[in-house]
């Protein structure tokens, strides 16, 4: 990691970085997109014929009969794991299942005016893909993280994909009694998904990290199939002035393992906590090369020169996880993913089993959305109902409106029923007299 400071010879350079950080996200995907182009163009024309051929030599599958798990396979997992990685994973699956079922919209109406009922109706996507990574590392808390919100929300069916996928990512599948499972990753996975083959039939949204491959698939076909977010390398900002430099040297080496990608960032007015923290780090990192590699090539602390710049240059980097010191914090929180309070709360437990999601916005996408949830696999349906009253008292302002627009159909339109409606009055009004 390096310091940089934000006041006196080194607020240059620093002003350099942070607009190298607020400019960061997707440019990465092109040196991969000619390839993924290639792949996905391919499945989408050959179907299962190029969906196998890509899954052998990417995936290792021996054959066409190998590309389903079965439910015995993913029994068989859950059997053969732990009692204790079995209660973590329950744990981990009802605290999920809490936050998202709280997350929940629900449908509503209302009537603003005397004849007029406005509303929404929450229904659920037919079908979704949930890609679970298949690394460095085994990840069914991914797979927990993506089925579950597509389960409260009521997704009828769920698919999951994973290349090579762990006995923990089995088990936890039998876990949530996920039926569709399939071994296959990268571009052809997320090009089967969103154009379907004879094997695999095509979802309406896809959700989940993966590697460059997986995510430049995901921008490629995302006018054809919805898409939660592309999610790039892990992210971590912690921005303490009095936090424990252990804590916080641990957090930063725990989030910069995922990926030799990984950006850490310490800011503080603390220089002190800065220097203590540097040394930490590199401590905790030396037998952990992934985040030893991420942190010598992506590793920063920026020293600020007031408590409001720090507050500052956290919301314009926008970070994936953030954490701060104290509740009274989160007024000046404007864009994260996900915030952590206090030197309790260690970012992993966020990861794991705290609830709400880690599948997180990264490249600065916190600026516009949060991470994903139970919102991803609902569609809000509006609903209008005018009785002839309602049509009377806002009927003449939309046909000025209309008729301001140039769209005189339009204003036909309410016109034809304003008559009607008029009609209706006088006669009830006569039959009232």
């Amino acid at each position: 990691m390096k310091i940089i400071r934000t006041k006196g010879r080194g607020a240059a350079p620093a002003a350099a970085v942070l607009e190298s950080l607020e400019a960061r996200g997707s440019a990465a995907l092109d040196t991969v997109l000619p390839a993924v182009k290639r792949i996905v163009t391919d499945v989408r024309k050959k179907g299962d014929r190029a969906l196998f051929r890509y899954a052998a030599e990417f995936d290792g599958l021996a054959g066409a009969a190998d590309l389903r798990v079965t439910r015995e396979e993913m029994a068989t997992a859950w059997a053969a794991i732990d009692p204790a990685l079995q209660q973590a994973l329950s744990t981990a699956a009802e605290q999920i299942r809490a936050f998202a079922q709280r997350q929940l919209p629900t449908s509503w109406n209302d009537s603003p005016i005397d004849g007029l009922i406005t509303g929404q109706l929450v229904r659920p996507l037919g079908s979704v893909g949930c890609y679970v990574p298949s690394g460095r590392h085994p990840l069914p808390s991914t797979l927990l993280m993506t089925a579950i919100p597509a389960q409260v929300a009521g997704v009828a069916r769920i698919v999951v994909v994973s290349p090579n996928p762990a006995l923990e990512t089995l088990a936890a599948a039998h876990l949530l009694g996920i039926t569709d499972f399939y071994r296959v990753g990268g571009a052809h996975a997320i090009a089967a998904l969103a154009y379907g083959t004879a094997s695999l039939a095509r979802v309406d949204k896809i959700a989940g990290p993966g590697n460059l491959y997986v995510t430049a698939a995901k921008r490629m076909v995302a006018f054809d199939c919805a898409i939660d977010m592309l999610a790039g390398p892990t992210e971590i900002v912690v921005t303490s002035d009095r936090g424990i430099a252990s804590g916080i040297a641990s957090d930063l080496v725990a989030q910069a393992e995922h990926d030799p990608e990984a950006l850490a960032i310490f800011i503080t007015t603390n220089s002190e906590l800065a220097k203590d923290v540097l040394a930490e780090t590199k401590l905790r990192s030396r037998e952990n090369p992934v985040a030893r590699e991420s942190l010598n090539r992506n590793g920063l602390i920026i020293v600020t020169a007031s408590a409001d710049q720090a507050h500052a240059i956290t919301n314009r980097i926008a970070p994936e996880h953030l954490t701060v010191d104290a509740t009274s914090d989160l007024k000046w929180v404007q864009n994260a993913g996900s915030v952590f309070v206090g030197r309790w709360s260690a970012q992993p437990m966020g990861d794991y089993i705290s609830g709400p999601n880690h599948t997180l916005p990264t490249g600065g996408m916190a600026r516009v959305r949060g991470g994903l949830s139970v919102n991803d696999f609902v569609k809000l349906i509006t609903v209008q109902e005018y009785s002839a009253q309602g049509l009377r008292i806002l009927g003449p302002q939309a046909v000025l409106l209309a008729e301001a627009e140039g769209l005189t159909g339009h204003a036909e339109a309410i016109r034809t029923r304003l008559r009607r409606a008029s009609s209706k009055g006088q006669s009830t009004r006569r039959s009232n007299v």
